[in-house]
C-alpha cells in the first residue's frame, strides 16, 4: 500500500521539475526575518503567567472535549468574544479554529445561490477556496484598482441583473505585497452601490489602530460588514474571529460548517488569546511605535543601498524583494540562512510566474543592526547575481 496513486505522482514530479515542491522546513534558530509574530508575543514568556491567571478558578481541562455546540462552549469564549466586541469596536463577535476555517466558513455559507462576490485578484487562498465551496459567483477584480472594481460591478450587473447581493472582498494589509488599498474610497464606494463589504484583517490585527485593526484606525468601522481578525499573527497565538452584526454571528453559528463541526479551541489556548490582548491593551503602543521604526529604518537603508528597485512598495511590516525564478529565489534564501538570517523564499505557484520573491517579515524586537546587515547581505548577493540594475 505504500504506492501513491499515479496521477499524484505525476503532480510531485512535475512539481519537483520546476523546482516549486514544499517541504517542511526544520526550526534553526537563525534571527527572525519570517515569522508573522510581528510584536514578539508568541515568545514572550510572561504571558503563560497571564494566562493561567484566566484559567485560575476554572475546572481545569486539556481539551475542549466537543464542538461549541456541543460540550465545547467553555466560559472563557464569552470573556474573549465581548472583549473582542468592545476592543475592535463591533457588533459581535466570533472565535473559529483558524484564519482558515474563518474565511471558508464565512464565504462558503454567507453569498447565497444568484449572489456576486467580487475578489481582489491577490486574496488569500483561503477566502478564494470558501467561494469555491459556496454557491455564488465569484470574479476577481485588478489588485487594489477600484476603477477595475466598478467595471466589474457594472458589467455583471447588466449581465445578471441585479436582484443578487454583491460582495466585496478585499485584504486590509495583503500577505504577499505588503500593501493595503484605499479603504475609505472602498468603503464609500460599496455604501454608494449598496455591496456588502468584507475586509481580511489578519496581518493588520493588533499592530494598527492602537492595537485593533486598520478599519478602526481609519474609522470605518460601521462602514464594513465583517471583519475577519486573527490570532496566529500578531497576537502570537491561534485562532481567529469574524466581525460583525449580531444577526451575523447568529447565521453563522447556524450555517458555517467550519464553525459547526470541529472540535473547539481548548481553554488555554482561549486564556492565551486574552492574555496576548491584554499585554497588547498594557503594552501595544511601546511595541507598535519600535515596530514602525524598525518599518522605517527599514525602507532606508533599501534607498540608501539603492535596493528600492527590487523592493515593492509596502509601509507595513512585511517587505519583498522581487527575485524571479523559483532556483535564484530560493538559492538566494538560502545564502541568507548560511548568514544566520531566517528569510524565507516565496515561490511560484503561491505568487505568479516571474514574480517569485524574498520576503522579509520585520518585528518590533529586530535591531537595527540586524536589518542593516541583512540588507548589506542581500545588496552583495543580488549584485552578484546580476539582479541589481537590470
Amino acid at each position: 500500500m505504500g504506492k501513491l496513486p499515479e496521477k499524484l505522482q505525476s503532480k510531485l514530479t512535475e512539481r519537483l521539475g520546476n523546482n516549486a515542491l514544499r517541504k517542511l522546513p526544520s526550526s534553526a534558530g537563525l534571527v527572525d526575518f519570517s515569522s508573522n509574530d510581528y510584536l514578539g508575543l508568541a515568545m514572550n514568556e510572561g504571558l503563560t503567567q497571564i494566562a493561567t491567571g484566566f484559567l485560575e478558578g476554572k475546572r481545569s481541562v486539556n481539551g475542549s472535549s466537543g464542538s461549541r455546540l456541543l460540550t465545547g462552549n467553555h466560559g472563557l469564549y464569552k470573556e474573549l468574544e465581548d472583549f473582542l466586541t468592545q476592543h475592535h469596536r463591533a457588533e459581535s463577535a466570533l472565535v473559529f479554529n483558524s484564519g482558515y476555517d474563518a474565511n471558508i466558513g464565512f464565504f462558503s455559507s454567507v453569498p447565497q445561490r444568484g449572489d456576486i462576490v467580487l475578489y481582489d485578484e491577490l486574496i488569500h487562498a483561503s477566502i478564494r477556496d470558501g467561494i469555491q465551496m459556496g454557491h455564488a459567483k465569484g470574479y476577481k477584480f485588478a489588485h487594489n484598482n477600484l476603477d477595475s472594481l466598478e467595471r466589474k460591478l457594472q458589467s455583471l450587473r447588466v449581465q445578471l441583473g441585479s436582484d443578487g447581493d454583491v460582495f466585496v472582498v478585499t485584504e486590509s494589509v495583503f500577505s504577499m505585497d505588503g500593501d493595503s488599498p484605499d479603504l475609505k474610497r472602498l468603503a464609500n464606494f460599496c455604501t454608494e452601490e449598496g455591496c456588502f463589504l468584507v475586509v481580511d484583517e489578519a496581518h493588520a490585527t493588533g499592530v494598527l489602530g492602537e492595537g485593533r485593526d486598520l478599519i478602526c484606525q481609519l474609522g470605518l468601522e460601521h462602514e464594513v460588514f465583517a471583519r475577519i481578525i486573527t490570532f496566529g499573527k500578531a497576537i502570537g497565538c491561534h485562532g481567529a474571529a469574524i466581525l460583525g452584526p449580531e444577526k451575523l454571528k447568529a447565521y453563522l453559528v447556524n450555517f458555517a460548517r467550519s464553525f459547526i463541526y470541529t472540535t473547539a479551541l481548548p481553554p488555554h489556548t482561549v486564556a492565551t488569546i486574552l492574555a496576548s490582548y491584554q499585554y497588547i491593551r498594557d503594552n501595544g503602543t511601546e511595541l507598535s511605535e519600535r515596530l514602525l521604526e524598525n518599518i522605517t529604518y527599514f525602507k532606508k537603508q533599501v534607498s540608501l543601498l539603492d535596493l528600492e528597485d527590487c523592493f515593492i512598495e509596502s509601509n507595513s511590516a512585511i517587505q519583498c524583494a522581487l527575485v524571479p525564478g523559483n532556483e535564484k529565489v530560493k538559492t538566494i534564501a538560502a545564502a541568507l540562512q548560511e548568514e544566520g538570517f531566517e528569510v524565507k523564499p516565496i515561490l511560484s505557484p503561491t505568487v505568479k510566474e516571474r514574480e517569485e520573491r524574498l520576503r522579509f517579515c520585520l518585528h518590533a524586537h529586530n535591531t537595527k543592526e540586524e536589518i542593516s546587515r541583512i540588507l548589506h547581505i542581500v545588496q552583495r548577493i543580488l549584485g552578484e547575481k546580476g539582479i541589481l540594475h537590470n
